[in-house]
């Protein structure tokens, strides 16, 4: 397999940008400390904490650097160019991502010309005029490294969507590897897909039926283990809309047709119907077809991931 196997499975490792946790590690001598990360969320997860900045001595407060293209080639220095950080910064980048196999996530500073995800200034060289079409040295390293590693910067989580669906990818990641740390088969991969049906369908229908050849032909089970892997990231990937939701409750509305009386079945409708209409968060259905589960138990809908992909505490399912 491609993805590492070396994490812990009892608690989901998440890297994250030093500044984030309250570490004055900035080059003004600050942080950006993130009540988010640092209070609400730290429980669930097992966080390392990287500063590139910091990790090649470079000590805080310290003058501050930027990404400067001249053509072709990409630098890190400071303004005035007294201060150039280049080689520094990509030989501990490309050293660094090679020990974080055993991440499950990593929730990165925006803007930063190391840790950005995306959009960061990169000024012409000589100028002060610049265009946000960088990517930071240490992120993109560790993006190249681990392309299906969930990703997401600390701002973008104020985003109930985004939010949602980085924590959904992180729990999905996490789960894979388990299922291959326990010793890869046909039939745990074939499980896997199974319980993640209708996950997989609220995410994207199409991907959905694209995964399932995959699994027609296991005969080279590491290889279609591989590819059945980035079909589920890419998948996972891709929002889940408030149409692929509904379609998908309806989906699973039908186990139930055989065992709900008259009432029950206009109560979930109903339930449905409004999420769908946006008068209700998914939360609402949810929470009703997990009720009727205990009353009325199917094995196949129990182990369904889409009804339960990450802790209810992280109070995530608020965001449709």
């Amino acid at each position: 397999m491609n993805e590492p196997q070396e994490f812990v499975p009892q608690k989901i490792q998440i890297g994250i940008s030093s500044c984030l946790l309250g570490s004055e590690v900035r080059f003004d001598g600050g942080h950006k400390n993130s009540y988010y990360c640092a209070k609400e969320i730290a429980p669930f997860f097992e966080y390392t904490s990287i500063c590139p900045e910091m990790a090649i001595g470079m000590g805080a407060p310290r003058k501050s650097i930027r990404q400067i293209k001249d053509g072709d080639i990409l630098l890190i220095q400071s303004a005035d160019g007294t201060l150039d950080v280049t080689a520094e910064l990509h030989e501990y980048s490309r050293n660094k991502v090679q020990e974080l196999g055993y991440l499950g996530g990593y929730i990165f500073c925006a803007k930063s010309p190391t840790c950005g995800m995306e959009r960061v200034l990169e000024y012409k060289k000589g100028t002060n005029n610049s265009t946000k079409t960088g990517v930071g040295v240490f992120a993109k390293a560790l993006m190249d490294k681990y392309p299906y590693l969930p990703v997401e910067e600390e701002g973008r989580l104020n985003d109930m969507v985004i939010k949602e669906n980085f924590f959904t990818r992180v729990y999905a990641y996490h789960d894979w590897r388990n299922m291959i740390a326990s010793g890869l088969t046909k039939h745990k991969l074939i499980q896997f897909h199974s319980r993640y049906k209708y996950l997989l369908m609220a995410h994207s229908p199409k991907l959905y039926r694209e995964l399932g050849p995959i699994l027609a032909n296991l005969e080279d089970l590491e290889a279609s283990a591989d590819s059945y892997f980035k079909g589920l990231m890419t998948a996972l990937k891709i929002k889940a809309t408030r149409k692929n939701h509904t379609s998908t409750l309806q989906h699973i509305q039908g186990y139930f047709k055989k065992h709900l009386n008259a009432r029950q079945k206009e109560e979930l409708t109903d339930a449905i119907m409004k999420y769908r209409e946006g008068l209700l968060p998914l939360l609402v259905p949810i929470t009703l077809i997990n009720h009727y589960l205990k009353e009325f138990p199917t094995e196949y809908i129990e182990n369904q991931v889409y009804l339960n992909p990450h802790p209810e505490a992280l109070k995530l399912r608020y965001a449709y």
